[in-house]
């Protein structure tokens, strides 16, 4: 079974993170969330508190089979965590998938994982994707390799069956998505 890790900072995009863990425990996927320190409840952008799975040191040596980072206001809150782009960066090199959406995939271009790798993200920061030499795309979801991005939260279902045919196989994404009435 795939193991995801989807990663939860003070402020993060609730739809964003709820849809992709949702979408992808129905694939069958093993999904945890991570909060970035030991306060395992984690407020959204919205004042939706859930409750993490596990604190980020307590997976210091575990690679997942994708990292997820959801974006919204909690962006800023990844990009100032000192082991996030060390992380994503040891995935990348390890050939493990790493996925960003809305405002996240400027954590992936300070972690210098999109240098010469096509990417989108939410309106407004893609001239920190370029700054990290990504190539910009307009699509909603977009995957280049083993990194997939995405717009935002209007995208973050689509973005999810995507991952979720990356990690349980195109039947599985498929059977999720018409059983959520996304296809």
């Amino acid at each position: 079974m795939a193991l995801a890790h989807v990663y939860l900072a003070p402020g993060f995009e609730e739809v964003e993170a709820l849809t992709i863990v949702d979408v992808l425990r129905r694939a069958g996927v093993d999904t945890r969330l991570i909060a970035l320190d030991d306060r395992l409840a984690v407020s959204g952008a919205h004042d939706v508190v859930v409750q993490a799975d596990l604190a980020f040191a307590a997976v210091h040596d575990q690679l997942a089979d994708v990292i997820v980072l959801p974006g919204g206001p909690g962006t800023q809150a990844l990009l100032a965590h000192e082991g996030v782009c060390a992380r994503v960066q040891a995935h990348q090199h390890a050939g493990k998938r790493v996925a960003a959406i809305c405002a996240a995939p400027s954590v992936l271009a300070k972690a210098g994982v999109l240098q010469g790798r096509r990417a989108t993200c939410f309106p407004g920061y893609e001239d920190r994707l370029a700054e990290g030499g990504a190539t910009l795309c307009g699509y909603n979801v977009v995957v280049d390799g083993l990194i997939t991005t995405g717009r935002g939260p209007g995208v973050a279902g689509l973005f999810a069956l995507e991952l979720a045919r990356q990690l349980a196989g195109d039947a599985k994404a498929q059977e999720t998505g018409r059983a959520m009435l996304y296809l």
